[in-house]
């Protein structure tokens, strides 16, 4: 079967996010809506994949940074880590279409076949169909950027230097904006989480380049591949939010982190 006539459907709506459509549009929109309302536009954004209940806001605040460029966006780059399945470097889902309660989402074909063409990227249904890092952006993206079409990619075991071949092949110009899916430490009590997670994004926009630590951002391979690019393309990554699950939903006994980044283009 043709890979456009694929339909990858949702496996965590009900669970993660609303099951139902028009409760998940409003829900979107809410957090939209009480995002802070960003000074500047950005190139792109990491945010988080947990459940809408402990992560949604925080990723709300990423994506309002790119509201400001929804005209203009036609095409999202979208990574995160694979959790379920293992994949040698990273992997495309073999669908033309993914499924949520809002309908489907095309996938960029002519992007998505010259990634395929990199020696570190393949395709794997398996790889996607569970996987939840990538799904729960995708009501996001529907909302707020209707008429964009998705690449999707889960990374696995990949070198900093093949996730940035493939961030430098799709990035694109002000119709490309690029989403970097991935919390932060997970099952820590509340004062080690909010430590470990401070010392992370203080990492990260640091630019000293690669080297995050998957234990304290499951979506390391990802950002560690944004850092390697940002050795020859100049880049800000701008921390905007940084909380847990003890500050959401969840005790603080035991929490998870979610942090939101700009990616912005130049530096200041």
């Amino acid at each position: 079967m043709q890979a456009s006539a694929i339909v990858r459907p949702p496996a965590v709506a009900g669970r993660f996010y609303p099951g139902n459509a028009a409760a998940l549009a409003q829900v979107i929109r809410d957090f939209l809506r009480d995002a802070p309302t960003p000074p500047r536009a950005a190139k792109g954004i990491i945010a988080p994949h947990a459940g809408y209940i402990y992560s949604g806001a925080i990723a709300a605040t990423a994506y309002a940074h790119l509201a400001p460029r929804a005209a203009e966006i036609r095409r999202v780059l979208l990574l995160g880590p694979a959790h379920r399945v293992y994949v040698e470097g990273l992997a495309l889902p073999g669908a033309g279409r993914l499924a949520t309660p809002l309908g489907e989402i095309e996938v960029d074909a002519e992007l998505a076949r010259e990634l395929a063409a990199l020696p570190c990227v393949s395709r794997s249904p398996e790889a996607h169909a569970l996987e939840h890092s990538l799904e729960v952006h995708l009501p996001f993206i529907q909302v707020l950027l209707p008429q964009a079409k998705v690449v999707p990619l889960v990374v696995g075991d990949a070198r900093p230097a093949q996730v940035a071949d493939v961030l430098r092949a799709g990035w694109g110009g002000p119709e490309t904006a690029i989403v970097i899916s991935s919390d932060m430490s997970h099952f820590h009590p509340y004062a080690e989480a909010a430590r470990i997670d401070a010392a992370t994004a203080a990492r990260i926009i640091a630019d000293t380049g690669p080297g995050i630590d998957p234990r304290q951002a499951c979506g390391a391979r990802g950002i560690d591949g944004l850092l390697e690019l940002q050795r020859e393309r100049p880049l800000e990554l701008e921390l905007l939010e940084l909380k847990n699950s003890g500050d959401t939903a969840g005790d603080k006994a035991r929490v998870v982190g979610y942090a939101s980044f700009a990616i912005h283009e130049g530096r200041r």
